[in-house]
């Protein structure tokens, strides 16, 4: 019987990287946060400030946490990371179109 460990892919990070990840992930949280609580700009740059902080939020999870980067050795990790996109894309769209077709639909 062979216990052989499966090494293909990226390695586990180490202490470092993930307090760097988390600590990267709390301000991604809280500027947002700070920013809808009304501290922050005009209402006119919050969507996209919360935006941009989820895509690079998401980025650093990939990275930090799930360890997926682009000298893997597996391109399951592009598969997978394509598919979710392709999901969220679904979701959001699918989203938008059902509200925006039913304010629509309401007045």
């Amino acid at each position: 019987m062979n216990h052989s460990v499966n090494t293909e892919g990226a390695a586990h990070g180490s202490v470092k990287s993930y307090m760097t990840g988390f600590l990267l992930s709390v301000m991604l949280t809280a500027i947002p946060f700070w920013l809808v609580m009304g501290r922050g700009t005009t209402e006119g740059a919050i969507p996209g400030v919360v935006l941009v902080c989820a895509v690079v939020q998401v980025m650093v999870h990939l990275v930090y946490f799930l360890h997926l980067n682009i000298t893997s050795e597996t391109r399951w990790n592009l598969v997978a990371i394509v598919f979710t996109a392709v999901i969220i894309f679904i979701v959001i769209t699918g989203s938008l179109w059902i509200m925006w077709n039913l304010n629509l639909r309401m007045v």
